[in-house]
């Protein structure tokens, strides 16, 4: 492909990726733009994203335009409440308005959630008759251990069922919150309790490990929580390199090894840390051919000529097909609204949570989220992963607006119950400075959590295949 072809191609990545982000505020803003005609309230403005407008047109009173800070989007209703700071200050000499009650300012509040929360209804609906990928890891069978890692310190071992974590059932090794990656990663408190079925032994046993967090540099976020475990999955060969080690034993594509040096292989890992231990001297290997046939032959693994400075390997690239069911799958909208729900439960409650590894570091801002629709157009049936997203996507939008937070919807709803049960509004002056105040910190949180999407971003470094080449003497 040219440079000019991925140019383009980039190019309208990223403007599919701005209309999907326009289209979710659009919907949003529309909700507390039609509440304010209903209930005749003064509209200034409707302008997605903040800051002075690159693009603005008045029509019927109203000015529509286009900011310059690509984050969020406004409705500009001055009887609600003071949001110079993000809205700009009013047309000097403009007209004094009359007071609106607290029920006009509660349903005008509510509607931008509403209709976030029905654009999640309606795309739900779509991912329901479309499908989408299932994305999805099923087995709980332990497949690797790291050496040196909490899980083996704790006695889990290879072809270990995980049943339990914390006393709660798993279902899979990842891809939903009842999987063991995010029962970890999501667990409290400084041990992380598993209920093993293990080959030979008639109980299940109870295992109690620690937990170690993943590496991050200052301008990233914090590691998660890992204990050093890999699902189980049969050990395939894809393709085998030519002159390579593998090759020249006679493997081919579609082999699954069973053994090796007599140990059975329940991961394509724990090959690796096996010939990692005994040094990368020979090991003899239990293969089994596509027509069921076994034989064992001995794998030396040897440095690639190039590229230079990898370990040495056995030359093949493994068919991991199987490990990740991505069947498309058509679940029900109100389910895909309920999970959605249960999902910004957990991380809300995560945040918060004295005894959690989970905090505000790991929030996304629009380029982590402009990131992650990015990255799914690139993948097959990535615009299926799309739609999935934007179910979650603007439920998150619904239920964060909905918190009693000034500035945001729910802080208007808490101060009009507050204003409906004094029987009189707050002081503007008052009013004014806690806007402010609070629109001030809503920004230095958007920039915080961008920078850390940025790092995550850049710390990921460019990455890319390494096909080995290896010597033919």
């Amino acid at each position: 492909m040219s440079a000019f072809s991925t140019f383009l191609q980039v190019s309208l990545l990223i403007l599919v990726v701005l209309v999907i982000f326009n289209i979710i505020i659009f919907v949003h803003e529309l909700g507390h733009f039609w509440a304010a005609k209903w209930r005749g309230l003064q509209i200034d403005r409707f302008q997605i994203w903040f800051g002075k407008p690159l693009w603005k047109k008045d029509i019927n009173g109203v000015q529509y335009g286009l900011g310059w800070i690509p984050a969020g989007g406004f409705v500009a209703l001055p009887q609600m409440a003071p949001m110079e700071t993000l809205e700009g200050a009013r047309e000097p000499g403009a007209k004094p308005l009359a007071p609106i009650s607290a029920m006009d300012k509660i349903i005008v509040a509510f509607a931008g959630p509403l209709f976030s929360m029905l654009l999640a209804l309606v795309t739900a609906v779509g991912v329901w008759v479309v499908g989408k990928p299932k994305d999805f890891i099923p087995s709980t069978v332990v497949g690797f251990v790291e050496p040196g890692y909490p899980a083996e310190q704790a006695g889990l071992k290879p072809g270990d069922r995980i049943l339990a974590i914390n006393g709660g059932e798993v279902h899979g090794f990842a891809g939903s919150l009842d999987s063991i990656t995010e029962r970890v990663v999501l667990s409290r408190g400084e041990n992380i309790t598993f209920t093993v079925e293990r080959p030979g032994v008639n109980e299940p046993l109870t295992l109690v490990s620690g937990f170690k967090t993943g590496e991050s540099r200052w301008f990233q976020r914090r590691g998660l929580r890992q204990v050093g475990i890999a699902p189980a999955g049969k050990v395939v060969i894809g393709r085998v390199f030519e002159n390579s080690p593998a090759a020249r034993a006679g493997i081919v594509k579609g082999d699954e090894l069973l053994e090796a040096d007599g140990k059975p292989l329940f991961s394509i890992a724990q090959l690796a840390g096996h010939l990692k231990s005994i040094d990368y001297q020979a090991a003899n290997i239990l293969v089994k051919s596509a027509d069921g046939s076994q034989r064992v032959v001995s794998l030396t693994p040897v440095k690639p000529v190039e590229p230079a400075g990898l370990d040495p390997m056995i030359g093949v690239q493994w068919d991991d097909s199987g490990e990740i069911d991505t069947r498309i799958v058509r679940p029900g909208p109100v389910r895909q609204v309920a999970d959605s729900l249960r999902m910004m439960w957990v991380t809300i409650t995560s945040v918060i949570a004295k005894d959690s590894n989970i905090g505000i570091d790991h929030l996304s801002g629009p380029v982590g989220i402009g990131s992650l629709i990015f990255d799914l157009l690139l993948t097959e049936n990535g615009w299926r992963r799309i739609l999935a997203f934007v179910v979650l996507f603007n439920v998150n939008l619904a239920v964060l607006n909905m918190l009693p937070f000034p500035v945001l919807d729910g802080g208007h709803i808490t101060l009009a119950v507050l204003e409906k049960i004094a029987g009189r509004p707050v002081r503007a002056r008052v009013l004014e400075v806690l806007q402010t105040a609070c629109a001030l910190l809503l920004i230095s949180l958007m920039l915080y959590v961008t920078s850390k999407d940025i790092g995550d971003r850049v710390g990921r470094g460019s990455g890319g295949d390494r096909t080995p080449v290896f010597s033919a003497d």
